[in-house]
C-alpha cells in the first residue's frame, strides 16, 4: 500500500465553519476512521494508507474515496481509504476567542525649531490606540513637583482643562499610522518645563518615564529627579531662559502675569536646541481568533472522530481529556494517541498541533472510543497563556444522528458578540477541580445528615477541598501573575456556617489590632481589652488580633524565649484566658500573635554566644539556622531572611516542626486561640506554615510579610507588580492556607494619597494596584500598625488623612484590619459608620470592584454594584440609571454611596 504524510492532505481542508450545531449529516463520501500508530522507515509521522488522487479526508475533502485513519499503540497514525457507508457529523461548531497579546512600540518626544522664534513640541505614539496627552507647566518660581495649566495659545485644537492643574488633549492619527500631538511653545510666556503623562483611553492605563510624569525642562534650574527629556549636558536643560527675576516667593501665575505685563521684562532663550529621544512602550492589545471543531462518528468502526482548527499563530497545544459518566470530569482515556502527545500529571493529555503549510493557523485530529460522552480541552499558547471559552472549557458533544439537538451557547451568541475578560483562562482543569470540591462538599452534607459524630471527618474534607485550591492556582499561576477570583458566593440572607477552607475564614471578616506598641505599660492590658468587648462586637469585627502572649525579652512580646511561658507584660495566662473566653460570647474570634522565625537563648555555649534553649523547648544549637554569623548555629542554612536580632530559628529540623505544631495545639486547646498573626514570615518558608496550619487548623491565619517597595530616585514607581509578586509567591507556597498583610495596598495609598497621585490606585489592567487586585481573598488590607503607627512611627500614614485610606480599605475586597488607636480616637464615629456599611450591604474579601475614576486628584469605584465611593479632593457622582445612590458616609475628601 502507497504512503503518503497526513500533513500534505490536511493542509488543504480548512473549512471556516459557522456558528451552527449539525446532526446526522451526510457532506461527503462514506469513510471510516480509526486512529493507529505506524513507523515509517525513517521516523515517526502521520502517514495517509491511500494514494492521494483516491483519498477524501474525514475534514472534508471532496472526493468520491473516503480516509480512513487507524491507530496503534505506538505514536503515528494512518489513514486507509475505504468504501463504507459516510460519517454522521455530530458537531460542528465555530468558538470565537480573544488572545491577550503585547503590542510593542514607542514613545517619541521631538522639540524642533519651525522659524526663528517659532517651536513646536511633537509628543507621539507608534502603537494604536486611543491616546490622550495629560499634559501641564511649570512656571519660574515654582516650588515642589505640581503642575499648572498653560497659557491659553499654547493649548492644542480639541484640549479640554482638567481642574485647574492640567490639560487633556487628543492625540491624531498621522499618515505612516503614528499618533501625534504637536503643542506650540510661547516662548514669551515663563514656562520653566513641560509635564506630561500619555493615557490610554481604551485601556485606562497611563504611561510614565521612569514612574514619573515626563518633563520637558525649558531653564537651566529644572531639578533632575531621573525624568527629564531632551536635557543636554552643559545647559543643564534644553535651553536657557535669562532676564526672569526667580522670586520665590512668588507663585508661577504671578510670575507669568508680571512676565508678560512689563514692558521692561524682554525675555530671552538661549541655547534652545532640538532633540528627538524615544522611550519604548508595550500594551496589552487584545486579538480575535477562532477555533474550529467538527465531530463525526464513523458507522464502520463506531469511533469519534474529533477535527481541531485554529488560525491562533505559533506553536497551540490542546490539553485535553474526556468525558463519560453523565459529568464533565476530566479522565484520560485509553492509548493510542495522536503524535506529540504527553501526558500530564496523570490528569490530562497534552497533544501539540500541526502548523498548516500556509502559515495561517494549526490542526489536529482525534480518533476516541465511539462509547465516550463527549471531550474537553482548553488551548495552551505558552507557559502563561490559556483560552477558553468565555470562562469554560471547551467541550465537544458526541451524540449520534437520532439524538436530539443540544444548542451550545457558541451557537447562540453572534460572531459580533463582545468578548469578555473570562474568555482568556490560565485553567485546564475547571471541571475537574469543581467536580471534585463539590464531591467532597456532598459528603460534608453527607455525614450532617447522618447525626453522627463526623466533625474529624469533615475537617479531612475541608483540607481536601484546601489543597485542591492551592493546586488549581499553582497550575493557573504565570510569571506575573493576573488573579479573576470567582466563588460560589453564600446567599445574601445568610452568612457561611463553614469556613471555605482552613486559614481563610468565612470571607466577611473584619479584623481589629487589639493592641499598639505601649499596651504592654499597664501590666493589665488584657483587663483592659475585656472592658471593650461588647463595644468592639457592636461596631462589627469579627476577629480581634491579641500580642503575642508569651515570655519575652523585650516587653512587646516579640523577642520570645520560652514559648509555653504565657505570663507576659500584658497579664497572665488565667487573665488572657478569660479575656478569649469573653470575646468568644461577644461572636468575636481570637487571633494569636505567634512570633515563630526567632526564639531568644537561655543560655550561652562554650564560645560565649546565646543559642541554647530552656524550658519546655530545651532546644541545643542544632535549631538555629547555620548562615547567621552572630548566632553560630548548626542547624541548615535559612530558607528566608534573617532577623539578626535574635537566633533565627531552622524550620529544616524535624524536631523543630514537631514541637511548634505541638505548641500551636496546645495554644488553641489551652488559651482557645482561633487562628494566627504571624510575625516575621519573611524569615522562614512558606511551605513550613502549611505544615504549622495543617497541624493546628486555624480558623483565620495572616502572615507579616513586610520588604520595601519598588523606586527610583527616592519616588515610588508606578508599578509595583514586583512587590505583590513577593507577597503572592509567599502565599502560595503556604498553598494559600495563610493570608498576608497587604502591603503593596498600604504604601501606594502613601503615595496616592500623600502627593495627589490618586492615577496610582488603579493598575495598568484596571484593577487594585496591591495583593487585593491579584488575590483578594488572601489579603488582608490595613492602614496602620503597631510597628508602622503608635509610638514607633515607622511608616505612619500621611496625617489627617486616615478617614480616605479607611473608606478604601473598608469598602473593598480583602479583608480590612483597623488599628486600636484609630478606633478610640476622633475617628470613632466615622470608622464606625464604615464598618456598618460594609457588614449591612455584605460586603466581603471577594466583592467585586469596578473602578470608575482613577485620576489625579480622584479615585473612585463601585463594589458589587451596591455601594459607590470615591476618595480625593476631585468631585465624582456615582452614574445615574437604575440604581438610587444616596449618602451613608462622608468626611473630608471622601464619600461613600449605598444603592437603595
Amino acid at each position: 500500500m502507497s504512503t503518503v504524510p497526513i500533513e500534505s492532505l490536511l493542509h488543504h481542508s480548512h473549512l471556516r465553519h459557522s456558528s451552527r450545531t449539525y446532526r446526522g449529516t451526510r457532506s461527503f463520501s462514506p469513510c471510516s476512521l480509526n486512529l493507529r500508530s505506524r513507523f515509517t522507515s525513517s521516523n515517526k509521522q502521520l502517514v495517509l494508507n491511500s494514494s492521494i488522487g483516491s483519498a477524501t479526508s474525514a475534514l472534508g475533502f471532496r472526493s468520491s474515496n473516503s480516509v480512513a485513519v487507524r491507530a496503534s499503540s505506538s505514536d503515528t497514525a494512518v489513514v486507509e481509504t475505504s468504501q463504507s457507508e459516510s460519517d454522521d457529523v455530530v458537531f460542528k461548531e465555530n468558538f470565537p476567542v480573544q488572545r491577550i497579546d503585547k503590542a510593542e512600540g514607542k514613545i517619541y518626544v521631538r522639540l524642533k525649531q519651525v522659524k526663528e522664534n517659532d517651536w513646536e513640541l511633537s509628543v507621539g505614539c507608534s502603537i494604536p490606540g486611543k491616546w490622550i496627552l495629560h499634559w501641564g507647566v511649570s512656571y519660574v518660581g515654582d516650588t515642589g513637583s505640581e503642575w499648572d495649566q498653560p497659557p491659553e495659545d499654547m493649548r492644542p485644537p480639541g484640549s479640554f482643562a482638567i481642574k485647574d492643574y492640567a490639560i487633556e488633549t487628543p492625540l491624531e492619527k498621522l499618515s505612516e499610522g503614528d499618533f501625534e500631538v504637536t503643542i506650540n511653545l510661547n516662548l514669551e510666556s515663563s514656562v520653566a518645563a513641560l509635564n506630561f503623562v500619555l493615557k490610554d483611553e481604551e485601556t485606562g492605563a497611563w504611561y510614565q518615564h521612569k514612574g514619573r510624569d515626563f518633563k520637558v525642562p525649558l531653564v537651566d534650574d529644572v531639578p533632575d529627579n531621573g525624568n527629564l527629556i531632551g536635557a543636554k549636558k552643559g545647559f543643564g536643560a534644553i535651553g536657557q531662559l535669562s532676564n526672569i527675576p526667580l522670586k520665590q516667593e512668588k507663585s508661577g501665575a504671578e510670575v507669568e502675569k508680571e512676565s508678560n505685563s512689563s514692558s521692561d521684562s524682554t525675555i530671552e532663550r538661549k541655547g534652545l536646541q532640538e532633540f528627538y529621544e524615544e522611550m519604548p512602550i508595550s500594551k496589552r492589545v487584545a486579538d480575535d481568533n477562532s477555533v474550529s471543531v467538527t465531530a463525526r462518528k464513523c458507522p464502520e468502526t463506531s469511533k469519534n472522530i474529533v477535527s481541531i482548527e485554529t488560525d491562533l499563530p505559533g506553536d497551540v497545544t490542546v490539553h485535553w481529556g474526556v468525558c463519560k459518566n453523565g459529568s464533565k470530569r476530566w479522565e484520560i482515556p485509553s492509548e493510542p494517541y495522536p503524535e506529540e502527545t504527553l501526558l500530564f500529571k496523570n490528569k490530562a493529555l497534552r497533544t501539540r498541533l500541526q502548523r498548516k503549510d500556509d502559515g495561517t493557523g494549526s490542526f489536529g485530529l482525534f480518533s476516541l472510543d465511539g462509547k465516550l460522552e463527549g471531550l474537553c480541552f482548553v488551548l495552551k499558547l505558552n507557559e502563561n497563556t490559556w483560552l477558553n471559552y468565555r470562562g469554560e472549557d471547551f467541550y465537544v458533544p458526541f451524540l449520534t444522528s437520532s439524538s436530539s439537538p443540544v444548542e451550545t451557547e457558541a451557537a447562540q451568541v453572534s460572531e459580533h458578540t463582545p468578548k469578555t475578560d473570562k474568555e482568556v483562562s490560565a485553567s485546564g482543569f475547571t471541571d475537574e477541580i469543581i467536580t471534585e470540591i463539590r464531591n467532597l462538599a456532598i459528603d460534608i452534607s453527607h455525614h450532617k445528615n447522618q447525626k453522627t459524630n463526623v466533625k474529624e471527618v469533615q475537617e479531612n474534607i475541608l483540607q481536601e477541598i484546601e489543597k485542591l485550591a492551592a493546586e488549581a492556582y499553582s497550575i493557573f499561576r504565570s510569571t506575573t501573575p493576573t488573579f479573576t477570583e470567582e466563588s460560589i458566593l453564600e446567599s445574601e440572607d445568610e452568612k457561611p456556617e463553614i469556613k471555605i477552607s482552613s486559614g481563610t475564614g468565612s470571607g466577611f471578616e473584619i479584623l481589629c489590632q487589639g493592641f499598639n506598641w505601649e499596651s504592654h505599660k499597664s501590666g493589665r492590658w488584657y483587663l483592659e481589652l475585656q472592658e471593650k468587648a461588647k463595644e468592639l462586637a457592636s461596631l462589627g469585627f469579627t476577629v480581634l488580633w491579641l500580642p503575642p502572649p508569651t515570655e519575652s525579652v523585650s516587653p512587646e512580646g516579640y523577642m520570645p524565649k520560652d514559648l509555653y511561658n504565657l505570663n507576659s507584660r500584658y497579664g497572665t495566662i488565667d487573665e488572657l484566658k478569660d479575656t478569649v473566653r469573653k470575646f468568644h460570647k461577644v461572636g468575636i474570634k481570637v487571633l494569636g500573635d505567634a512570633v515563630l522565625n526567632h526564639r531568644c537563648a537561655h543560655f550561652k555555649n562554650q564560645n560565649g554566644v546565646w543559642n541554647l534553649f530552656g524550658g519546655r523547648l530545651n532546644w541545643d544549637d542544632r535549631a538555629v539556622v547555620a548562615d547567621d554569623p552572630h548566632f553560630q548555629g548548626r542547624g541548615n542554612k535559612s530558607s528566608g531572611d534573617n532577623f539578626h536580632a535574635a537566633p533565627n530559628i531552622d524550620h529544616s529540623q524535624d524536631f523543630v516542626r514537631k514541637d511548634i505544631k505541638e505548641w500551636l495545639c496546645w495554644m488553641r486547646e489551652e488559651v482557645g486561640y482561633d487562628g494566627w498573626r504571624l510575625d516575621f514570615v519573611r524569615g522562614f518558608w512558606g511551605g513550613y506554615v502549611k505544615d504549622y496550619m495543617d497541624a493546628s487548623k486555624p480558623y483565620f491565619a495572616v502572615g507579616e510579610y513586610w520588604d520595601s517597595l519598588s523606586y527610583t530616585y527616592g519616588e515610588m514607581d508606578y508599578n509595583q507588580d514586583a512587590h505583590r509578586q513577593r507577597i503572592v509567591d509567599w502565599i502560595n507556597a503556604t498553598s494559600g492556607a495563610a493570608g498576608a498583610f497587604d502591603v503593596t495596598t498600604k504604601g501606594i495609598l502613601h503615595a496616592a494619597l500623600q502627593k495627589c497621585e490618586y492615577w496610582r490606585l488603579s493598575d495598568p489592567k484596571g484593577k487594585p494596584p496591591g495583593v487585593v487586585g491579584w488575590w483578594p481573598s488572601r489579603a488582608v488590607t490595613f492602614i496602620e500598625n503597631h510597628d508602622t503607627g503608635s509610638t514607633q512611627g515607622h511608616w505612619r500614614f500621611p496625617e489627617g488623612k486616615e478617614m480616605q485610606g479607611y473608606a478604601y480599605i473598608l469598602t473593598h475586597p480583602g479583608t480590612p484590619a483597623v488599628f486600636f488607636d484609630h478606633i478610640f480616637s476622633d475617628y470613632h464615629s466615622e470608622i464606625a459608620s464604615l464598618l456598618s456599611l460594609r457588614n449591612r450591604q455584605k460586603l466581603h474579601c471577594r466583592s467585586e470592584v469596578n473602578i470608575d475614576k482613577s485620576e489625579r486628584d480622584v479615585y473612585a469605584a463601585i463594589i458589587d454594584d451596591k455601594v459607590a465611593m470615591k476618595i480625593g479632593p476631585g468631585h465624582y457622582e456615582p452614574p445615574n440609571g437604575s440604581k438610587n445612590w444616596s449618602v451613608a458616609v462622608e468626611g473630608r475628601d471622601y464619600k461613600v454611596w449605598e444603592s437603595s
